[in-house]
């Protein structure tokens, strides 16, 4: 499912930014995105046309510190 939303949504995206929203606070640099009840968290490197997922996990505990 996240795999596929993966493929379906961001790879070759002109601007993968318009699927997701940023985090707030001191992780303001992140990007996340939501894909049914779970969360992916990234950071996009717009230098080298890149997307890191950092996590991934269910909306309930990706926040938690």
């Amino acid at each position: 499912m996240i795999l596929s939303w993966i493929e379906k949504n961001l790879l070759g995206s002109a601007d993968p930014r318009e699927h997701g929203k940023t985090l707030k606070g001191n992780v303001k640099s992140y990007w996340r995105y939501r894909v049914g009840d779970y969360r992916i968290i990234a950071d996009i490197k717009d230098d080298e046309i890149k997307i890191i997922v950092l996590n991934i996990g269910h909306r309930k505990e990706i926040y938690q510190k």
